[in-house]
């Protein structure tokens, strides 16, 4: 009695720097990404200067010959106007910088509600800001004035910007969440664009060859 067994062929294995990151489980692209992002987002908070902001509020009051809908609608025009040059021009000798810096930093806001005007500066430094803020509700208060006969609408201020405590900026626990947001969300992406032969080879299992049966050799009669 003989006896025939299959001897399963031993595959090859590849091996490097390219088969090991395949072989890494799907999540990892995921965890890398949002470690990667979070690092990157919290060395940017770190490395970045602070910046600092200061508002101030200018208030539009209609005159005995006007109402209160039009100084709501002059509210509006000062408030684009207060970023032109012909405001800045003056404010720049009382904020003490230049007037690129305060085209740059300062910002309004107006209500559709309220005959206000916010004006915003914004600086690394936090006396700057406020100065900046200042100066130019100071300077549009003035122009107002000169046009009040024509308006009969009086820009008075309403509150002073005061020097902030703490910068506006994010801090780095802010920006090191939203990089590893953002990260993480790459890493997704990059886990449903890689190729497919790759996924699949992933969740493959390797098929180990059974045993084969052994067949008895009888003589013939």
């Amino acid at each position: 009695m003989t006896e025939t067994s299959a001897r399963p062929h031993r595959q090859h294995r590849p091996s490097g720097p390219a088969h090991r990151v395949r072989a890494l489980p799907p999540w990892s692209l995921v965890a890398a990404g949002t470690l990667a992002g979070g690092l990157l987002g919290a060395a940017y908070g770190v490395l970045q200067p602070p910046v600092y902001s200061a508002t101030a509020y200018v208030v539009a009051v209609p005159t005995e010959q006007s109402d209160t809908a039009s100084a709501l609608g002059f509210a509006q025009a000062y408030g684009r106007v207060a970023t032109q040059l012909a405001v800045l021009g003056d404010a720049q000798v009382w904020a003490g910088v230049p007037v690129e810096t305060l085209q740059s930093g300062v910002r309004t806001a107006t209500s559709p509600d309220a005959p206000m005007v916010a004006i915003t500066g914004t600086s690394s430094r936090a006396d700057t800001a406020a100065d900046m803020a200042n100066a130019v509700s100071r300077a549009l208060t003035r122009h107002a004035r000169d046009s009040q006969a024509t308006t009969h609408v009086e820009l008075q201020q309403f509150a002073r910007a005061v020097e902030p405590a703490e910068p506006s900026s994010a801090s780095p626990a802010v920006t090191g969440l939203v990089g590893a947001s953002a990260g993480g969300l790459l890493g997704a992406l990059a886990l449903l664009v890689r190729p497919r032969g790759d996924r699949e080879q992933s969740g493959r299992t390797a098929a180990v060859p059974g045993p084969t049966v052994a067949a008895d050799a009888r003589p013939a009669p």
